[in-house]
This record gives structure tokens, sequence and C-alpha cells, in this order.
């Protein structure tokens, strides 16, 4: 069954004629203690409940709750209570969660999904990524690679960032001598790790003549507040070796 909802997760449900599940805002991001809310449209559905679910990335989907307009209370997943999680409705379509005193561990995609009666089709919302920040967050640790001497031999070449941070979710990005790059950027997905700390690697393809110009590439990874820096060229590594 939980092969089956990350397959829907995924491709969310695309079938011609089926309702279109809206989830507002798309990214969110709180500090810890506040509280939090998100919203979810069932657009043409108005007698089914809207279900919420949590991925964190690379993980298995957690069934928060559910809620309907017509019931006397809402139904928990385990592990979740109304101590900190509850869904009210503002219409027969518009349903709403609700996480207060949020921690850290509640940064995770949540999202939303209902039955279509008329295509007899689960349908999920395209999902609100919750970001929960704090001041004793740590800032990411980063490791920066050089270019492999096999790929040296060619025209092209790949610098590798591997980020590892306490929450999923971080923005990365590349500057070479202090100008951002917006091209050759690839960035993973986070991957939760044994000691449930998170990896994010990113990779810069860049041109072998500009590596050998000693350039200064700098990897960056912001974590809210909390930002990382890790610079790499040429002679630096040379001077290692």
């Amino acid at each position: 069954m939980l092969g089956t909802l990350c397959t829907l997760i995924t491709a969310l449900t695309c079938v011609s004629g089926v309702t279109v599940v809206t989830q507002t805002p798309p990214v969110v991001t709180v500090k810890t203690r506040e509280t939090v809310t998100m919203d979810c449209n069932l657009g043409t559905v108005t007698n089914e409940r809207a279900c919420w679910y949590k991925q964190v990335p690379g993980g298995v989907p957690q069934f928060v709750l559910s809620w309907f307009h017509g019931w006397s209370s809402v139904n928990y997943g385990s592990g979740f209570s109304s101590q900190r999680f509850n869904s009210n409705h503002q219409s027969k379509s518009d349903y709403r969660l609700i996480i207060n005193n949020v921690e850290e561990g509640d940064s995770a995609v949540y999202y939303c999904k209902t039955w279509d009666t008329s295509v007899r089709e689960y349908v999920f919302g395209q999902g609100t990524k919750l970001i929960v920040t704090s001041p004793s967050l740590s800032p990411p640790v980063l490791t920066v690679f050089p270019p492999s001497s096999a790929e040296l031999q060619s025209n092209q070449a790949t610098l590798v960032c591997l980020s590892s941070q306490s929450v999923p979710f971080a923005d990365v990005s590349w500057l070479v001598a202090g100008n951002p790059v917006s091209s050759g950027i690839s960035t993973s997905t986070p991957v939760q790790k044994p000691d449930r700390s998170f990896q994010i690697s990113s990779y810069l393809s860049i041109q072998t003549s500009d590596w050998n110009m000693d350039k200064i590439y700098t990897c960056k990874v912001s974590l809210g507040s909390q930002t990382s820096e890790k610079n790499i060229n040429k002679s630096d590594c040379s001077t290692e070796e």
C-alpha cells in the first residue's frame, strides 16, 4: 500500500477529467514554536474528506490526519495528535492543515489527498514544503571535491559539493569568482543518513580550461538564516597534494 501511495504522490494522479487539488502556499518557512497553516482546495469535490500526508525527502509518506466537513472530530495517523496537529474547513472544498508549536522535525513536504468519485481516483495536490528554522540550527557542513584527473583530460569536468545538515531542505548555489552561476548545476534531493541528518549532493559542470585558469569556485548552502560557503580552485588542490 505504501509503495502505491509513493507512486501516486510522485505521479500526482494526472488523469483526464479528474478534479484538480490545489495546495497553497507551495513553500512556507517558519521558526520553531510558531504556528503554521497550509491550505488545500479539492476542486470539484465537495463531499469527500481531505487527507494530509507528511513526506521527508527519501522517506516513506506518513498519514497525518483526515478531516471532513460533516465529521465531529479529526481522524489522526499514528504519531500525530490534536496536541499539535489540527484541521478545519472554510467551505465544502476548502480545507486547512494547522501545526502548532512547530519543531525542526516537522520540516517536510505535506501532501493533500482526496477521492474523486466521478472517476474513482485518488487525487493529490502538488505539496507544500515546510521549512522550520531556529536560532540553534547548526549551519550546514560542506565538503567540495575537485574534478577527477580522468575528467581533466577532456574539455569538461565536474565539481562536487556535499552538504550535511540537520533539516531536509536547503538552498544550494554556486559562484565563480564571486559571481552567481546560472547553468551547469545539478542538485540531488536530500538523503537521510543513519544518524538522522541529511545530505545534499550538488554538481557543477565546468570547462577544463576555466579550471586550469585557477578560477575560484564557491559552493553556497543556506538554511534559513544559516549559510555556509566553501571555496575550491586548482592551486589550492595542488597545494594540498
